[in-house]
């Protein structure tokens, strides 16, 4: 397993003084693994501090700043913090008013901070300290007061940070963070697993159609294994443990915080925020806050926590009071359901009401043929495009085949009509460039045969070569550039060449060009990234031009 790291046994030290230089009002406090905010000593207000195992990024240095913790204390990975580093941050911030511990319930992180609490209160330091347990998936196998602590944790700091900024002394901000370390709820889905500094693979295995269910924050086995689901059912299933715990009166405002656990990228998060937001409203329970991103992650683990806070008018102020702790970011007021503003109808894209022309039954032939051709292709255009491309041709090939076959009859009363309908099928249907480039030689070729019902064949090559110029023009690339030009041009070189009914040729010669760009410095595209890499393989792009060619041929003769 590819890490950037050094020596393992320095990763929690080095990834500290990496957050310190990145944020400069954040200082370590001497040889300690304690990250402190510069002004935490000033004894204007109560400290917070809170902390356990690296490995969490962005917990729990991240919440350090005006309106959140005041030092963060960090052990080596999933391990907690020696008991002297605590002393020495509660010692640095809570000399004047007092220090609150916000402490993850895990036996070492519990036993840790509190011997080091014990030491400062014999020190005569005012130290309180609050145990967040919210992971409900262990409801049922440990007693409430042994529950894990995950990433419901964050909102904890939250609350208690704003009521320490307000001014609270530190019995007030002890109880506010006991009453919402009472009342949070979370729960969390991993995909698979993470793997630790220093090490060439995870510690357990897990199949590909495996996930586990209700795991903690230290790779550690779920409560369960089930099977690869959808994100709306995992939703559903981590929602309904949540709730079932909670046991919330209907009507009763909530806070919602959608955490990634290192290796889940935003899309899948704002996926599951988008689920959540509607099964928690569906539920009688308005989401009137709500965040989504990394806040107390495992490593490189694929999967997400859900988070679910009851709250009320004092707990809104105090989520809403500004921090500028780097990791938080600021949660506007949700609307009751999501805005959406009316777009501008499109015109329609075909230009008669008849459903027929002399025409009609031969192009719609000829179009089935089309979309059959590369919808069977689809697995030879993604694995080119993935040796040499994003990968996703195949299936926008597929996108944009299933578009125009879909396309109504009074799409097909002349060619005219049809190359204008199938641009717009496909600048619709298909993303990247490949849809903007076939939707614009579309438009193009078709300008070209207005009021033709029945294009002669040089009408039919003048369409080509208008289509052809716009590709060329839109994208800048000429032949030998390795782009589907190379498949377009010598099939249009070599129908003009052709005496007679030339089309044949035209085919031949496109699937000739494919071949020959394998051979090619690609000139644009993705591919021109790889430079030498890419010889060898042909074109995705002009595979599929000498593709659908050769299935217009088919379609004319059937």
């Amino acid at each position: 397993m590819k890490k950037l790291i050094n020596d393992p046994r320095h990763a929690a030290r080095e990834m500290l003084e990496g957050v310190v230089d990145l944020y400069p009002a954040m200082a370590m406090l001497g040889d300690e693994n304690v990250v402190v905010a510069l002004d935490a000593a000033d004894g204007v207000k109560v400290g917070l501090i809170s902390g356990g195992g690296s490995g969490h990024e962005p917990a729990h240095a991240g919440y350090i700043g005006t309106g959140m913790l005041s030092a963060a204390v960090v052990g080596d990975v999933f391990t907690s913090p020696s008991v002297d580093a605590v002393l020495a941050a509660i010692r640095h911030v809570g000399r004047q008013r007092g220090v609150l511990l916000i402490v993850k319930n895990y036996t070492g992180d519990r036993l840790n901070f509190g011997l080091a609490a014990e030491m400062a209160r014999a020190e005569g330091i005012a130290v309180e300290m609050v145990l967040v347990g919210d992971d409900v998936a262990l409801r049922g196998l440990v007693p409430r007061e042994r529950r894990r602590g995950i990433a419901g944790t964050v909102l904890v700091h939250k609350l208690a940070g704003a009521a320490a900024d307000a001014g609270a002394s530190l019995a007030e901000v002890a109880e506010i963070a006991r009453q919402a370390a009472a009342q949070v709820r979370s729960m969390g889905v991993g995909l698979g697993l993470c793997t630790l500094p220093g090490a060439s693979a995870p510690s357990e295995t897990l199949a590909d159609d495996e996930i586990e269910l209700g795991l903690g924050i230290h790779g550690e086995k779920g409560v369960s294994r089930g099977k690869v689901q959808s994100a709306d059912a995992l939703v559903d299933t981590v929602l309904d443990a949540i709730l079932e715990d909670l046991a919330p009166v209907k009507g009763t405002p909530v806070a919602l915080l959608v955490n990634g656990l290192g290796g889940t990228p935003p899309m899948e998060l704002s996926i599951v925020l988008r689920c959540a937001v509607a099964k928690l409203r569906e539920r009688g329970l308005p989401v009137v806050r709500a965040w989504a991103g990394n806040f107390m992650t495992a490593l490189d683990m694929p999967g997400f926590s859900l988070s679910v806070l009851p709250v009320d008018e004092r707990r809104l102020a105090l989520l809403d009071r500004p921090t500028d702790a780097p990791a938080f970011p600021k949660a506007s007021p949700l609307s009751s359901r999501r805005a959406v503003v009316p777009g501008n109808k499109p015109a329609d894209d075909h230009t008669r009401d008849s459903v027929t022309g002399p025409l009609s039954a031969v192009m719609r032939q000829v179009i089935d043929s089309v979309a059959k051709q590369l919808i069977a292709a689809e697995p030879t255009l993604t694995d080119l495009d993935t040796r040499a491309g994003d990968g996703d041709l195949g299936a926008s090939m597929v996108r944009g085949a299933e578009a125009i076959r879909a396309l109504p009859d009074t799409h097909f009363s002349t060619p005219h009509d049809l190359l204008l309908a199938m641009s717009g099928a496909i600048r619709r249907a298909i993303g990247g460039s490949s849809g903007p480039f076939y939707a614009t030689g579309l438009v193009r070729a078709a300008a070209t045969l207005r009021g033709l019902d029945t294009p002669a064949e040089a009408d039919w090559q003048h369409a080509l070569s208008a289509g052809v110029a716009a590709i060329s023009e839109l994208g800048g690339a000429k032949k030998g550039d390795r782009t589907m030009l190379d498949a377009l041009i010598p099939a249009l070189e070599a129908w003009h060449a052709a005496e007679g009914a030339g089309f044949a040729a035209a085919v031949s010669a496109a699937k000739t060009g494919a071949e020959a760009t394998a051979a090619m410095q690609p000139g644009l595209g993705r591919a021109s990234y790889l430079g030498e890499r890419a010889f060898g393989i042909p074109d995705g792009g002009a595979v599929a031009v000498s593709i659908w060619l050769g299935a217009i041929a088919e379609g004319l003769v059937r």
